[in-house]
């Protein structure tokens, strides 16, 4: 345990970012999981939805630096292909 008066409060204080940020960090992960499971359905329109609506999401957390930029441009990347991929198979 901290000894020092400024030891104690740093040590709230990172319990409660810590709390926070993996709130935060929950709360990308069921955006991300919404357009997977759109995918997987097969629904295009609605994993296009879900994808615009993660995006900001993804981003924000990522400015923030809860998640790092690379990270966040993977999970961007990564389902932006598969909607591709499945648009096009659609259309086909």
């Amino acid at each position: 345990m901290a000894n020092t008066i400024q030891a104690r409060k740093r040590a709230k204080q990172a319990e409660s970012a810590r709390l926070h940020n993996g709130s935060l960090r929950s709360m990308v992960r069921t955006y991300i999981k919404k357009v997977v499971a759109a995918i997987q359905k097969g629904d295009a329109e609605g994993a296009k939805t879900a994808y615009a609506a993660a995006v900001p999401v993804i981003d924000r957390i990522a400015d923030k630096g809860i998640i790092h930029k690379n990270k966040a441009a993977r999970h961007k990347s990564r389902l932006n292909t598969q909607i591709k991929a499945l648009t096009e198979k659609a259309a086909a």
